[in-house]
């Protein structure tokens, strides 16, 4: 898979709301090409889940 199908992965589990899915396909094209926009995609989850899930996430 390229890393654009990460992301577009990624992007999927995020909308379904499973998160720990969306992190790793993100990480995954992150991998694969680090200019990739899963960069500021994975950023922005992981400020959701340490606003929302302050206890339940600690990256």
């Amino acid at each position: 898979m390229t890393a654009e199908d990460w992301y577009q992965k990624g992007n999927a589990y995020r909308r379904k709301s499973d998160w720990q899915h969306a992190m790793d396909c993100y990480s995954e094209a992150i991998a694969l090409d680090p200019a990739s926009p899963a960069v500021e995609a994975k950023k922005m989850l992981e400020d959701i889940l340490n606003f929302y899930h302050k206890d339940a996430y600690n990256p």
